[in-house]
């Protein structure tokens, strides 16, 4: 009889996955065995649900894919600005009511997460595909979280008042005698972040130099800029969002976007938090968000860049490698520089 019952036992953990035998968030984050798809499918479907917080518009078109894709698996959707983000993420951790299962927003609010150890690092079979400047690293193997969608920053313009051929190409070109009292810029931080960027490739003394072009500042947002310049308020505007001009030309925009020598990401990223709930429909969506198919859904129906793939221009992640502290101070000293730009 012991001899029958220790052989069923051997059968039931021979066929049950490793994942499915442990009951720990660091094991089932990192599980790479071959059936981790099923795995976390099975687990998902019992947990029934996640909740998502994401700064991610189109947060609703992408969890009705995944609901799609994986029926039997809800997910419930909680959308605001990144700071908002941050501080809800903050209040109910100290609390100790954690509500979001995923989290999908911009690096700072990541930063902040990690340095008060409320990320869970993770495996995904995905992350090969993706640069090592798109990842932040626990180690080699794993992520505290990855770019999963990118908003590039560059020169937008509109071709009903200015030739294609006349637009700066570099920001070197910016200096040229015609383009003063041409150019417009973001004072919100698109324009801040394109002042770092500039500053990473010429040196302050080069920003400085455009003090002399007559830079038009407008205190409002990117998108804001890019439907200004497309109704005609300015001819080109250093702080417009590729995916903006890409999604404004099928609505029939007259505007165009060219990549300088460097142009910054706005990168929206994935993480786990420490305390999710629904372990496995979390990881489930992340694989999903990070697949060839995930980012095909970011790519064609909204717009983004990837990650994964070269446009032909340089990119530059203005928060990598740096400290949540480093980078404050680095902003802060861009953001002085683009108000001294503009400061008559």
């Amino acid at each position: 009889m012991r001899t029958v019952v220790l052989t069923v036992l051997l059968s039931f953990f021979a066929v049950v996955p490793v994942a499915a035998q442990t009951k720990s968030l660091a094991d089932l984050a990192n599980y790479r065995g071959a059936d981790r798809e099923e795995m976390l499918k099975a687990g998902a479907k019992k947990e029934g649900k996640l909740t998502w917080y994401t700064s991610l518009t189109a947060h609703r078109d992408i969890a009705n894919v995944f609901e799609a894709k994986y029926p039997g698996v809800r997910v419930e959707t909680y959308r605001a600005a990144p700071s908002d983000l941050t501080r809800r993420l903050l209040s109910e951790a100290q609390s100790k009511r954690s509500i979001a299962d995923l989290i999908e927003t911009t690096p700072t609010t990541m930063m902040i997460m990690r340095d008060s150890k409320l990320l869970a690092p993770y495996f995904s079979h995905h992350l090969s595909n993706f640069p090592d400047d798109s990842k932040e690293e626990m180690d080699k193997s794993r992520v505290f979280w990855t770019t999963d969608r990118e908003s590039i920053v560059g020169m937008g313009f509109n071709r009903n008042m200015i030739r294609a051929a006349e637009v700066p190409k570099s920001f070197a070109d910016m200096l040229k005698p015609e383009h003063k009292g041409k150019i417009g810029v973001s004072g919100d931080t698109t324009g801040v972040r394109f002042v770092g960027a500039m500053i990473a490739a010429k040196g302050e003394e080069f920003v400085k130099q455009l003090r002399n072009m007559d830079v038009k500042m407008h205190m409002i947002s990117g998108g804001a800029m890019h439907e200004l310049m497309a109704a005609g308020e300015m001819p080109m505007s250093i702080s417009i969002f590729r995916n903006h001009v890409l999604a404004g030309k099928l609505k029939g925009a007259p505007t165009e976007w060219v990549a300088l020598d460097l142009s910054p990401a706005n990168a929206g990223s994935v993480a786990l938090p420490a305390a999710t709930n629904s372990p496995h429909a979390a990881l489930l969506f992340i694989d999903f968000l990070l697949s060839p198919e995930g980012q095909k859904i970011f790519e064609e129906k909204f717009r983004f860049a990837t990650s994964t793939k070269n446009y032909g221009f340089k990119r530059w992640y203005p928060e990598k490698g740096l400290t949540l502290e480093q980078y404050e101070k680095a902003e802060e000293r861009w953001k002085k520089l683009l108000h001294d730009l503009v400061r008559r």
